[in-house]
């Protein structure tokens, strides 16, 4: 019952920073430079460094080799997808990959806003009018999502690693209800194929996102039952998830305010305790109440569905330092805590760190195609040492369609973006510039090859996360036209603000750098080839509607 939580974004606990490239990403005069800079994360349930400490790995043999070099980064803002530090629900401890450290201020005290966008939107509202509810309503003291009708039913993972799924697909659930009460799948994502982890192994949110940001999912539980090990092919997604944000670390009024506006908050604790008979000194039986002050990281995930900050602290086994705590729905059923209910204080060393929260779901007809070639999600980061970059996937329309939209995530908050489009794009062929210097050819990348991109939007980002954007000029697309979306990004404090998909030699996600076409730029104007030169897929999708 362990999950892999990552500590992104707004995410993360105890994170391991490595960056993989050569330190050379952009010459004196400012022009790019072979040997861009990636960054990966490292998870592992072992890992003892705060969110202040620098860590430093040696890379594999593999990697030296190629000349690349390893650094820890200080105090970066974002550097990594969201949150890792080992899996939760997963037997035994393994190494994973991960990205990033530095404590971040993620927003100001009790800001929860879901960041503007053009478009309807079904579960969320625009930043202003939750700012504008926030100062006309003080949070209450206590809430309880149960008694909205906004939780759906308990489930039980019985004894598979399983929780990161159910606390995912929980907390999706409660942010359609009560208007649309939806029994999820868990098989159907913890059995992904594009996942190399069985369901013993554990997982974390960045595979929930990965699952459901790419469209293989939600399917209906009756659909693909849980616990048989095996998952029918051919199933088609019923919703389709277009935004996920990652919360501020340990704001609690960012918390509750999401709560109160979207649904279950998911979020991650540790725990000794595997089932519901398990015995912990950190648990009171009794009172259903949890409270650790230790240093391990976080290895099961569960979802907050209310509060009370008048909860006595005698309740717990061992008192914390003051009232208060988060109501929490696991997945062991009802019979343990209180019909599957259990407080968490707010004073836990790991409640409130990973808080990832579905802010919009559409029905499945929103659009009719998704291009894409990153199913296994934020991997890793990419950049040029400094916060901002360009990055572009190329892809060629499959119908005469209208492109509408693109979606990407955000590295780290206050994210600001500028999108473009390029239609009639040339095939890259062998046209890649080569100079002369010291008597060797050097490759520079490809020059001017979306010349005629036009700006299609433009924006900012409260909080990481994956997010969709409406583009303010949709285009017209020929069958068989290559296409190209473009972003230039800029992510306040990082060095890699690009997110990308990767092997991380992890044994974790099957990646398949065949399926795409990605570039990444220090100025939008001379672009190497993701695939190509740092061997990953850039995490940028593209949103069509067929023309009738």
């Amino acid at each position: 019952m362990r999950i892999i939580i990552k500590s992104v974004l707004a995410i993360g606990c105890l994170s391991l920073c490595v960056l993989l490239g050569s330190c050379k990403g952009i010459t004196e005069d400012g022009k790019q430079e072979a040997g861009d800079w990636i960054e990966s994360r490292q998870e592992t349930d072992n890992a003892t460094e705060s969110r202040n400490g620098h860590g430093e790995e040696a890379l594999d043999s593999e990697r030296q080799s190629e000349g690349q070099t390893l650094s820890g980064e200080e105090g970066g803002g974002g550097e990594s997808p969201p949150g890792e530090e080992g899996r939760t629900g997963g037997k035994g401890q393994s190494e994973g990959a991960y990205f990033r450290e530095g404590k971040q201020d993620w927003a100001e005290e009790g800001s929860f806003g879901v960041t503007p966008q053009q478009g309807e939107k079904t579960e969320a509202q625009s930043a202003k009018e939750l700012e504008e509810q926030k100062e006309e309503i003080p949070l209450p003291k206590t809430y309880d999502l149960r008694k909205t009708g906004r939780v759906p039913a308990i489930k039980n993972q019985g004894e598979l690693g399983t929780c990161w799924a159910f606390a995912s697909l929980t907390a999706l659930e409660s942010s359609l209800l009560p208007e649309d009460n939806y029994d999820f799948s868990e098989d159907n994502m913890s059995l992904n194929h594009n996942f190399l982890l069985g369901q013993e192994d554990g997982g974390d949110y960045t595979m929930s996102m990965a699952y459901l940001v790419s469209w293989q999912g939600p399917v209906l539980e009756e659909k693909d039952p849980y616990g048989d090990k095996k998952t029918p092919s051919g199933l088609t997604a019923v919703r389709h998830v277009q935004e996920i944000q990652i919360l501020p670390e340990k704001d609690f009024d960012c918390i509750k305010q999401a709560i109160l506006d979207i649904g279950g908050v998911q979020s991650s604790l540790y725990t000794s305790m595997k089932n519901p008979g398990s015995e912990s000194e950190y648990y009171n039986k009794e009172t259903a109440a949890y409270y650790y002050d230790g240093k391990e990281s976080p290895n099961h995930d569960s979802v907050i569905i209310g509060w009370d900050d008048t909860y006595p602290k005698e309740n717990f086994s061992s008192p914390p330092p003051g009232d208060g705590a988060f109501l929490c729905m696991n997945s062991w059923g009802t019979g343990f805590g209180k019909d599957g209910c259990f407080y968490v204080s707010y004073y836990d060393t790991n409640i409130g760190v990973h808080n990832i929260v579905y802010t919009v779901t559409e029905l499945p007809d929103n659009y009719d195609r998704i291009y894409q070639s990153d199913l296994c999600g934020w991997i890793g980061q990419l950049g040029y040492g400094q916060d901002t970059a360009w990055f572009a996937n190329v892809y060629e329309a499959k119908e005469e369609e209208m492109l509408k939209a693109v979606g990407f995530y955000a590295t780290g908050p206050n994210t600001s973006y500028e999108i473009y489009t390029a239609v009639d794009v040339k095939a890259p062929g062998n046209s890649a510039e080569k100079n002369m210097e010291e008597g060797t050819e050097k490759k520079t990348g490809r020059k001017d090859m979306f010349s005629g991109m036009v700006k299609a939007g433009e924006g900012k980002m409260d909080y990481a996360g994956y997010y969709t954007i409406p583009l303010d000029k949709k285009v017209d697309l020929k069958k068989g036209e290559r296409f190209a979306v473009i972003v230039r990004i800029k992510t306040p404090g990082a060095v890699h603000p690009v997110a990308i998909e990767y092997d991380a030699q992890d044994g974790k996600c099957s990646i398949d750098l065949n399926d795409g076409e990605g570039y990444i730029s220090v100025q939008g104007d001379l672009w190497d080839s993701a695939e190509e030169k740092q061997e990953c897929n850039i995490c940028l999708k593209a949103y069509t509607e067929e023309k009738k």
